[in-house]
């Protein structure tokens, strides 16, 4: 990445960070939502957002349908807070590294449990 996409992209990504969570802070039938990482192609068309959704599956999946209905939306929102001969199509993606984190992080306290009653 050059350094004007990285630049751009982590632009996006506060920028749609902030939208996020003004959007879906104070609803209990959303998830709480954050832009994890945002990347852009080269020629700064396309702009991938990946967005960790905290709660419940049906709440991950409720919030992610949300978030593409709006994405019009947030790209015109985009366009007038960053300076930008094109504003980029979004692309969002559900980032369930966090998710995938927690699993195995009980795992290995699991794991450490079991070795504690063997002792």
């Amino acid at each position: 990445m050059s350094i004007r996409t990285e630049r751009v992209a982590s632009l996006i990504r506060e920028e749609l960070g902030t939208m996020l969570s003004r959007t879906f802070s104070g609803s209990s039938e959303f998830g709480f939502a954050t832009v994890t990482e945002a990347r852009v192609t080269p020629d700064l068309r396309i702009a991938r957002v990946f967005v960790s959704v905290l709660g419940s599956k049906e709440k991950q999946e409720k919030t992610m349908q949300q978030i593409e209905k709006r994405k019009g939306f947030y790209r015109s929102e985009l366009g007038s807070r960053i300076n930008l001969k094109f504003v980029p199509t979004l692309e969002f993606h559900h980032d369930t590294s966090l998710d995938n984190a927690m699993h195995i992080e009980e795992l290995i306290k699991q794991i450490h449990k079991d070795d504690k009653k063997e002792e």
